[in-house]
């Protein structure tokens, strides 16, 4: 049984359970959500931790990306940047390793994480062939899909599968106007394999097998944007589009057979196109939760791409996309760093809440009355305890101290908020 099968028949999972109480809810209110499709709870039925839900009327979560490079990256480090992710505030992680003796890095990371782990199956059977001094085409539906097995055993909560990548599809992004071509990995991949095989894409011919798989281990399936847009020239185009239609079918079949879905989105894109692609997923999809990376509103920032997602990433989480994966300053550049990952986490944290508070999720603008009552009242702890990050205000707090008492160095005895709480209220016309 999975979380879909079990609300659709009336039952108050115990993850349903944590859900609500961390999203101030009521269990029943996530009950319909999931059987509506409205809301997933990635959690494999082999892995122990605290769920997370993601979709409608919940507090739009944040994931970070992680994992080795066939040219840089150890188990160590990598484990290092999950601590750093989960202590900076990501509710999930994704393992994109495509290094050496990947299962052994997957294992290791699925052990030591306590959030979500997903993956992009894919990447394993392309690290494997590439080993074996084998190119793509040598990949056959089988090994892909015993590979997609052993993954899900293995206890991933939650798996990108490019199912939407169909040939015709592929054949839109060779258009004169799309700049970038595919910027996916796992599309770029599977679009080399169609074309030298003259097949379609296995996992769109074996979508009921990949169903079967995932209903067995309760993975959330997360139907990747193959084609997504990589240069903001790019957006909202034919192939990203037939993409996304193709994608709408697929979920609805997930859902049918039982098994959660989430829809990923772009990408690149300018600010005034995001609000209405989140809303043009929501409507092909029936309102399956929505998983963007950015969208990055600009491809001019290299070095500071974490900033250009972030201000993606509130356009869209206002306009209800419900997932952000972080984008880092490495992005374009390099494997991200531990301090790459922190900056990351915080930025997507800083637009996922202003998201939510331009959606109104319940307690989100209660969080910043309390950091504002806090400032009013030169509170110093307080408003360190009420920041997304509390370590760096602090830092910055103790550097600069003022000598003046409780005022900060900007404005020492010209303080605003102190000159405000002279004022005597009886005075006031």
């Amino acid at each position: 049984m999975t979380q879909l099968s079990l609300a659709l028949e009336g039952t108050i999972t115990q993850e349903m359970r944590v859900v609500a109480e961390k999203e101030n809810q009521s269990p029943e209110t996530i009950r319909h959500g999931v059987a509506r499709g409205r809301i997933v709870i990635p959690k494999n039925v082999g892995r122990d931790f605290a769920a997370e839900g993601i979709g409608e009327g919940l507090k739009t979560k944040v994931n970070a990306n992680i994992g080795t490079s066939g040219v840089q990256g150890t188990l160590d480090v990598e484990l290092a940047k999950l601590d750093m992710a989960v202590k900076a505030g990501a509710h999930s992680v994704m393992d994109l390793s495509t290094g050496r003796d990947l299962m052994t890095t997957r294992r290791a990371i699925l052990d030591h994480s306590p959030v979500m782990v997903g993956a992009v199956p894919l990447y394993a059977v392309a690290a494997d062939l590439v080993e074996a001094g084998r190119d793509i085409e040598a990949m056959t539906a089988s090994m892909l899909l015993e590979s997609i097995e052993a993954q899900c055993a293995g206890g991933i909560d939650y798996i990108t599968v490019h199912c939407g990548v169909t040939r015709q599809a592929v054949a839109r992004t060779h258009a004169k106007d799309r700049v970038a071509g595919i910027v996916s990995r796992g599309g770029a991949l599977l679009a080399a394999w169609m074309d030298r095989n003259n097949r379609e894409n296995p996992l769109l011919e074996h979508y009921e097998k990949l169903l079967d798989i995932a209903f067995r281990y309760d993975v959330t399936l997360s139907l990747g944007d193959g084609l997504r847009p990589g240069a903001v020239s790019d957006a909202t185009d034919a192939a990203q589009i037939q993409e996304l239609l193709v994608i709408g079918e697929l979920a609805e079949r997930a859902r049918n057979r039982g098994v959660q879905v989430m829809i990923e989105g772009p990408g690149h894109m300018p600010l005034n196109q995001i609000a209405g692609n989140v809303m043009l997923q929501k409507r092909i999809c029936d309102g399956a939760p929505f998983y963007v990376l950015g969208p990055l509103t600009t491809d001019i920032a290299p070095g500071y791409d974490h900033i250009t997602a972030a201000i993606g990433g509130a356009a869209a989480a206002a306009a209800g996309a419900d997932f952000l994966c972080y984008v880092t300053p490495a992005e374009h550049l390099c494997l991200p760093n531990q301090d790459d990952v922190r900056q990351g986490v915080i930025a997507t944290l800083i637009a996922a809440h202003s998201g939510d508070i331009a959606k109104g999720v319940p307690g989100a603008i209660e969080r910043d009355r309390v950091m504002s009552v806090c400032r009013k009242e030169l509170n110093w702890e307080g408003m360190f305890h009420a920041a997304l990050d509390p370590d760096l205000p602090r830092l910055r707090w103790e550097e600069n101290r003022s000598s003046e008492g409780k005022t900060c160095t900007m404005c020492g005895k010209l303080c605003a908020m102190k000159a405000h709480s002279s004022l005597r209220p009886d005075r006031a016309s």
